[in-house]
């Protein structure tokens, strides 16, 4: 039996998933599901993964969860039709003052039709917009949802380029012919009536958009964040507005300086919400945690790599370790007398995985004192035996 403690309301889309040998409860758990909750993990657990029902992954201690051979799973994808959507309706949006426009009318107190109708004819000139068919657009990130936006945004005939220089093999195959790839992000944003980015918040991407990029904007263009607050320097942007160069900045992540500049436009933190999206993220991350739990198999985790291997017995064993020289001989050393039918090892940075299958024919080969030599090797982080 298996323990899973949720935080946040998870779509029971995901939570149906979790059949009679697995229990939610918040006493000593296997996992956590989480969608926007800061997790701190006690001195002393059970936890054997994390899983984030969404891509980002800033509210969970990640090198620590690494240290202490905790994965941490999360959905990349399962969100990204939403976040496109909000992000192309953003184009709009911040092209065609609709906002402030509609603002406007809710504004007025008027006695009749007559009166509305001649205060719209003289005020519509104020909302005078422009239309995105033939702009450019550029895109910072072409993961999954980077690509689609880029994608949706060529087929409304934009001319779109696109600025990742990490990009995978699958990404950059499912890219529309029509989005130029672009070698300088500099050169890109100069050339930008428009900037998206889509990109995961972490040390390496804090304030990505500053105020050095930020000096090489097209005068007047339009900056549009629906990825994280931090990956943009808000000093620097409001300050770009300030002084002209940076026309309106969208952004999902409102602060109360952002809300009241006149040239911002806030939501709260809705790319994602949507009913559709919720519940294909609830449903990923349970799958992802359940195959983990009970199979040992890793898919879609941010900080460790990628391992699965079909079950050719009923016994299987995981070794987690550091990732240093000597380390699978030494695991397999201690496996020596035992009838390995399968084995596997991947590594990721820091971080190695082993999953092995033995044919034990009715029997349980492993043990307490080959379990606990195991977890006496220098650099064993974790193990475990799954039936």
């Amino acid at each position: 039996m298996y323990t899973i403690k949720v935080f946040d309301s998870i779509s029971d889309s995901g939570l149906s998933k979790f059949k009679s040998n697995f229990k939610i409860s918040d006493e000593d758990p296997d996992a956590i599901l989480v969608r926007s909750s800061k997790i701190d993990l006690p001195d002393q657990s059970n936890i054997k993964c994390i899983g984030r029902a969404g891509a980002g992954v800033n509210n969970i201690p990640v090198k620590e969860c690494t240290e202490r051979g905790i994965v941490v799973f999360n959905t990349p994808g399962a969100n990204s039709n939403a976040v496109k959507e909000a992000t192309i309706c953003s184009l709009f949006l911040a092209s065609r003052n609709l906002v402030s426009a509609s603002s406007f009318l809710d504004s007025l107190s008027v006695d009749n039709d007559e009166e509305l109708n001649s205060i719209v004819e003289k005020s519509k000139k104020e909302f005078k917009g422009v239309e995105i068919k033939g702009k450019n657009l550029g895109v910072i990130g072409l993961g999954e949802i980077g690509m689609k936006v880029a994608n949706y945004a060529s087929a409304m005939r934009m001319n779109v380029e696109g600025f990742d220089p990490f990009i995978s093999v699958g990404h950059a195959w499912a890219l529309s012919r029509n989005v130029k790839p672009a070698s300088d992000l500099s050169k890109m944003v100069f050339n930008s009536d428009y900037v998206t980015i889509h990109v995961p918040l972490m040390e390496s991407t804090k304030n990505y958009v500053d105020a050095s990029l930020l000096s090489n904007f097209k005068p007047g263009s339009v900056l549009i964040n629906f990825s994280r607050g931090g990956v943009v320097d808000e000093d620097a942007v409001v300050d770009s507005l300030d002084r002209g160069r940076l026309g309106r900045y969208v952004t999902d992540f409102p602060s109360l300086r952002l809300i009241e500049h006149e040239k911002v436009l806030c939501f709260p933190h809705i790319g994602a919400s949507t009913k559709e999206s919720e519940e294909n993220c609830a449903a990923s991350v349970a799958s992802e945690v359940i195959d983990y739990l009970e199979n040992g198999n890793i898919v879609n985790s941010v900080n460790f790599p990628e391992c699965r291997m079909e079950r050719s017995t009923d016994c299987r064993l995981t070794v987690i370790n550091k990732n240093i020289p000597n380390m699978v001989s030494q695991i397999a050393s201690e496996l020596h007398s035992l009838n390995i039918s399968g084995m596997t090892n991947k590594s990721k940075d820091d971080i190695a995985y082993n999953i092995v299958d033995v044919d034990a024919k009715g029997s349980q080969p492993f043990g307490p004192k080959l379990i606990n030599s195991l977890i006496d090797i220098e650099g064993v982080l974790m193990v475990r035996v799954l039936k």
